[in-house]
């Protein structure tokens, strides 16, 4: 007798195949991609809390970046000894934290991290909540209808999250009292928090969304918010960047990975230097950058003030090395090479490029390879303006791509291409014609790129345009 389990395999006939087939849906409606534009703009930097103080400070060539202290390394629940112990391990001593106070330009901690309403959010996380009540408030978009709520969507990621928390978390381990842990634990530290209680907040039901892909966060935070919109998901979304990482583990991590300076522990304002032969590493920093994006047509209908047009993203992987670019900076060409395809704009058409450029040896050339492989003739004749923002501001990670995709913004709106901070001695790369700005540039600037990469091969490339 054949075994009850062993059932026949179908195998369908030509005629049941016809049937299935020609009985198949036919394709999903595409309608035509809409346009996006950015409509408000909100920043919390090492230069300041707040738009027009860290722009101001930026342009005038100040810098954010200072000596650590054993405070910042967050480690008050350890004993002195073990806390001076850490602190003189680290190789590195200098980083970009925010001004923390009262004073306008400052961020308020007791506003947004200790108040009652707020014990259950992370540094990371207030960060992303006072850039977002700002570039909502300049983008006058408070919506109160319920209709207004479900088509505005929120996109903003992270790098790291909030490591001082997993740190105090581990000495309850060892120190056998886990059952103090706190019960707000995990929501402190998921990533997708930020967007989370930016949604709730103010109400928005639309997408809610949170990318994390290293250093290039913040920029596929936007370029994605971007495409939500024009496939018609939503209206409105508020997308950024946000980090907190001056922390002794975080600090410690890149220690051992020998990707931060340690040449300026005693002279921090000079430490970070993209794109300088006396480089030898990045400076890491914290903050926010948030963006309100919105549907051209919904932007004209309330009279919206518009700084630019998210005009193109690119995006691309290496698929080389965890931490190390290629060699040839293939994946910078692909990301630039995508957004500018996307845009429908000639490279001779741009005119200032917020490079990635962290301070690291290899990274910086290998990034100005790729915009004189991409921009050629342009970028070789002088004619293309570019810099790195993060000699003012360190590396701010998560946040990094936000926070520059509004220098960008910031750089078409007032006509003014920003700095690069400490370039003395430019790399042998450049020469007299393709070279860094060292000073801030007031220039016509129709079409803006922002390059950011991140560990694992990621990069994205951001191209705004004036609308």
């Amino acid at each position: 007798m054949a075994n009850p389990s062993c059932r026949r395999l179908f195998f369908p006939s030509r005629f049941q195949l016809s049937r299935y087939i020609s009985s198949s849906f036919d394709p999903p409606p595409l309608p035509p991609l809409r346009r996006v534009v950015v409509t408000g703009v909100g920043m919390v930097t090492p230069l300041g809390c707040g738009v027009e103080s860290t722009w101001k400070r930026l342009i005038e060539g100040e810098c954010g970046i200072r000596a650590i202290t054993i405070k910042d390394l967050k480690m008050s629940n350890f004993d002195e000894e073990v806390q001076l112990h850490a602190f003189d391990q680290l190789t590195s001593k200098v980083a970009a934290p925010v001004p923390c106070g009262t004073k306008p330009d400052q961020f308020n901690e007791a506003l947004w991290l200790n108040s009652k309403d707020h014990r259950s959010i992370a540094r990371f996380i207030a960060y992303a909540l006072c850039a977002a009540d700002e570039a909502l408030r300049d983008a006058n978009w408070l919506p109160v209808s319920q209709e207004q709520k479900e088509r505005t969507g929120v996109s903003i990621g992270g790098g790291i999250g909030s490591i001082c928390d997993i740190v105090d978390a581990a000495q309850l381990i060892c120190e056998k009292r886990l059952r103090r842990l706190s019960p707000f634990f995990t929501p402190r530290i998921l990533i997708n928090m930020a967007a989370g209680h930016v949604s709730m907040k103010y109400g928005f039901q639309g997408p809610n969304h949170a990318a994390v892909t290293a250093c290039a966060t913040g920029a596929h935070s936007i370029g994605d918010a971007a495409r939500i919109i024009q496939f018609g998901d939503s209206d409105v979304m508020v997308a950024g960047g946000t980090e907190s990482s001056i922390d002794v583990l975080s600090i410690a991590g890149f220690c051992r990975l020998r990707a931060l300076t340690t040449k300026y522990n005693s002279a921090p304002q000079e430490a970070s230097r993209p794109f300088d032969c006396d480089r030898d590493g990045f400076v890491i920093g914290e903050g926010s950058g948030v963006l309100v994006l919105e549907e051209l047509e919904h932007a004209k209908e309330r009279g919206s003030k518009i700084y630019a047009e998210v005009r193109g993203y690119g995006m691309s992987g290496d698929a080389y090395h965890i931490t190390k670019p290629h060699a040839d900076g293939r994946g910078a060409i692909l990301a630039m090479k995508q957004a500018l395809k996307q845009s429908g704009l000639h490279p001779s058409q741009v005119d200032y490029i917020n490079a990635h450029a962290t301070s690291t040896p290899l990274g910086d050339t290998l990034e100005a390879s790729a915009i004189k492989t991409v921009f050629s003739d342009h970028a070789t004749s002088g004619a293309l303006a570019f810099s790195s923002t993060k000699g003012a501001v360190g590396h701010l990670l998560g946040a990094a791509g936000a926070v520059e995709a509004i220098f960008a913004v910031l750089a078409i709106h007032h006509g003014i291409a920003p700095l690069t901070l400490n370039l003395t001695k430019p790399d042998p790369i450049f020469n007299d014609t393709f070279v860094p700005l060292t000073s801030s540039k007031k220039i016509p600037i129709a079409a803006a790129l922002s390059n950011s990469f991140g560990f694992g091969g990621t990069n994205a490339s951001l191209l705004f345009t004036k609308c």
